[in-house]
């Protein structure tokens, strides 16, 4: 049952049926085929250019669907083009590196001059432009003609359309979903999906499921004829002209056979309440569409009359205000309900998206995963903190009004700051840390009272851009980490306990290592799917015989956990009760062994070791592992004496001459030494063999999940790669495209500068290649020198983490 006959809900039901799922019925509360959602309106833009390649598959997909699908006669699709323009310097170095973008993931672009704009765009006073990015495969996608070809065919194969049917209850019996209650009538089903839209937290809430997502208004008007578009004789076709952007002032234009049609981001944000959206028969034109506010769209008429000389004289001749949905991220919520089984979310897309994410959703209910990453789309990737009503409204306006500001990969969110802290929080502001956010939590990056640290290092100059939230003290932190000891707040990283009777098999099924050692054995593995794909790595600690402490990464490893844990077993995070300090470095036992009766040597604490201990008066679980590539350890304990930990720490440290080091410090050093970032580096479309991490993987201990997809791979066609900038002073941040032999062959997943080996540190998805291969790597525009190096970059006999 999908609920939702618009532009997700009818390709979702083509998917579906076209894999033999063809017991589907697709429910709208509006007449079909235009049922009054976002489809109804949409304007149809779909461009693939995406600082998320998640993003950039499915709008690839979404063009390759709809260009091969007609009705009447009439193509889905107008393969137009797109056309991105710069107005400022600042918006020319953004088209360059989402030209890098489109090289990394396939899509077809060049940036032209403002001379070859006004080609493309003879309206465009040219004296405005500098340049433009221009990609001739995009274009305009006719959503209301896309749902009726898609219906056609899904009815052939079985799926029926019901439209007028308004859904007020979900049914459910032992955690699953049984069925879908409508005002005329019960549908039971196994499986619903809501593919609702805006509607999608009214559905949620009769299903008893979170759905975070903002309904907003946005701004759409058209002009009247113009004679500039007119064209000479015989019928015009309803575009010729690639869909423009003119991203400095939030606005983009497309043709509608003689006018020309504006969507605005100006204008301030316009919360609409999906629970209070008048039904089709009672809304003055249709429930997406609300009235037109003129003073919200003034200023940027005259921004358009800027650009388009030609709209000097021209008028508005209609507009609206059209809904659709916005979430604190700005992705898409895709997935299954854990507490709801069979209840499925495919919300917050945009027709853009919208045939990439129902394929996506549809292997994921027939096959069991995805085939694309979307991890970053997972419904459970919002952290408790991160669901409040009043989180997802600050924060959805927010993306509304950033979509198309130029955003720096590191730029946190403004507000609601500072939302998660850990104990030490004050001492790191006492230190002069400087914060960034990541899942709700304040992380520093670098404190400001190292600044000393950093007087006299010789460092390449930065561009702007690479300069922003970074400082040369974050390569001093690395260094001291590197020469004495440092203290790094590790508190935001996930951490899961798993107990009961039968938690030793189960982890034994659920990942790649062996983790049947003796309690106080920590062991490095992965969670695979059932295609062999890295759902995500772990560190578990075996603290007794029935009880494990996991290092992960996000929300959903938790999830997958609690889906497969057998009765007996519990899946707990205890992150939000517990705080954790890294000490890491060669002094590192100097500092620890003082302040413990428990031994700390070598011997009597080896490497990837845990026991519990007393710091002082702190008692502490205590694993020795490093992920900077440095003797230490990190250090457990509850919440409420965290402070007293750091305080203990830094004192006894003084002699030692301790530092605070943040994050920044940590992603050079974890580079040096070749340690992935899940999420980053890897992710479900990848195997460990392509990652680098066959030590992780024991296929002598038994059954696991993936290790059937594993055992039939073959020999890996691309590598998770290093490399090494040979220019000192070059710097790349991830993203860009690598160039082999002159064409792009990857991209960038990880890079910083590496203190002890001079230069940047990249990590990239490459064809196999042999240490000494040269490449290069695009950054705004120019192509940097690098080549392939052997791994680890530092210390590879691991002396310095295991003394």
């Amino acid at each position: 049952m999908i609920v939702g006959a618009g532009i997700v809900g009818c390709s979702l039901a083509d998917e579906l049926t076209a894999r033999g799922w063809t017991d589907v019925t697709v429910l709208d509360q509006g007449p079909l085929p235009a049922a009054g959602g976002s489809t109804s309106h949409a304007p149809g833009l779909v461009f693939r250019t995406n600082p998320s390649k998640t993003l950039s598959d499915f709008a690839g997909y979404t063009i390759e669907k709809f260009a091969a699908l007609e009705v009447d006669g009439q193509s889905c699709f107008d393969r137009v083009g797109g056309l991105e323009l710069a107005t400022t310097e600042e918006r020319w170095a953004e088209l360059h590196r989402r030209a890098g973008y489109a090289a990394s993931w396939g899509v077809r672009g060049e940036l032209v001059s403002a001379e070859r704009c006004r080609e493309l765009w003879p309206l465009l006073d040219v004296r405005k432009v500098i340049g433009g990015f221009h990609t001739p495969d995009d274009g305009l996608a006719r959503a209301v003609l896309a749902c009726r070809a898609q219906t056609v065919r899904a009815e052939a194969r079985g799926a029926r359309f019901l439209g007028r049917h308004t859904v007020t209850g979900v049914e459910r019996q032992g955690g699953r979903v049984t069925g879908v209650v409508t005002d005329r009538g019960t549908f039971p089903a196994d499986h619903v999906v809501s593919a609702a839209g805006f509607w999608g937290p009214v559905l949620g809430r009769l299903a008893g499921v979170d759905v975070p997502l903002l309904p907003l208004a946005h701004q759409y008007a058209r002009t009247g004829p113009l004679p500039g578009l007119a064209g000479a004789g015989g019928p015009r076709p309803e575009a010729t002209r690639p869909i423009l952007r003119f991203q400095d002032r939030d606005l983009y234009f497309r043709e509608h056979h003689d006018r020309i049609g504006i969507g605005s981001y100006a204008h301030r944000p316009l919360p609409v309440d999906p629970f209070t959206v008048p039904a089709y028969d009672e809304a003055p034109v249709m429930p997406s569409s609300y009235p037109f506010t003129p003073e919200d769209f003034a200023p940027s008429w005259e921004d358009c009359r800027w650009l388009l000389p030609a709209l000097a004289d021209a008028e508005l001749a209609e507009g609206f205000n059209g809904v659709f949905s916005f979430t604190p991220d700005g992705m898409p919520v895709l997935g299954e309900s854990r507490e709801l089984r069979g209840f499925w979310l495919a919300e917050a897309v945009w027709v853009t998206h919208s045939a990439g994410v129902a394929r996506a959703v549809a292997e994921w209910m027939t096959e069991g995963r995805p085939r694309t990453d979307v991890h970053a789309c997972d419904l459970t990737r919002f952290e408790e903190a991160q669901r409040s009503p009043a989180y997802v409204a600050e924060r959805g306006a927010q993306q509304f009004a950033e979509v198309y500001d130029v955003l720096h990969p590191l730029q946190p969110m403004e507000s609601p700051r500072p939302l998660r802290v850990s104990p030490f929080h004050a001492r790191q502001r006492e230190l002069g840390a400087y914060f960034l956010e990541g899942g709700g939590w304040e992380r520093p990056h670098w404190y400001e009272a190292n600044a000393p640290l950093a007087e006299g290092l010789e460092l390449p100059e930065r561009d702007p851009w690479s300069a922003r939230h970074w400082s040369p003290i974050a390569v001093a932190e690395a260094r001291a980490t590197r020469e004495s000891v440092a203290l790094y707040d590790m508190t935001p990283l996930r951490r899961l306990e798993v107990a009961g009777p039968g938690a030793l098999g189960f982890l034994q099924r659920m990942t790649t290592n062996n983790v049947a050692r003796k309690p106080g054995a920590v062991t490095y593995t992965l969670l695979l799917d059932e295609a062999g794909g890295i759902r995500s790595d772990l560190t578990v600690a075996r603290l007794a015989p029935d009880r494990f402490q996991i290092g992960a990464n996000t929300p959903a490893d938790e999830d997958w956990l609690l889906r497969h844990a057998p009765d007996g077993v519990t899946v707990r995070d205890v992150t939000s009760g517990t705080c954790c300090i890294g000490v890491w470095g060669p002094l590192a036992r100097e500092l620890v062994q003082p302040l413990t009766r428990d031994d700390f040597s070598h011997e009597g604490f080896g490497y990837f070791r845990a026991k519990r201990a007393y710091v002082g008066h702190v008692p502490v679980t205590a694993l020795r592992l490093s992920y900077v590539g440095e003797l230490g350890w990190e250090l457990y304990t509850s919440a409420d004496l965290g402070l007293r930990l750091w305080d203990t720490l830094w004192e006894a440290g003084q002699r030692l001459g301790v530092i605070a080091a943040g994050r920044s410090a940590f992603d050079s050093l974890r580079l040096e030494k070749g340690y992935r970032s899940w999420g980053r580096d890897m992710t479900a479309e990848h195997t460990p063999y392509e990652a680098g991490l066959g030590f992780a993987v024991r296929m002598d201990k038994g059954d696991f999940t993936g290790r059937a997809a594993l055992e039939r791979a073959g020999a890996p066609r691309r590598r998770l790669t290093a490399l090494l900038l040979d220019d000192p002073g070059a710097v790349v941040l991830g993203k860009e495209p690598v160039y082999l032999d002159g064409s792009p062959a990857g991209y960038v997943t990880s890079a910083a500068y590496g203190c002890m080996l001079g230069r940047c540190v990249v990590y990239a998805w490459l064809p196999p290649l042999a240490a000494g291969t040269p490449v290069h790597v695009e950054y705004l525009g120019e192509k940097v020198p690098a080549t392939v190096a052997d791994e680890p970059l530092f210390d590879p006999q691991m002396d310095r983490i295991r003394r």
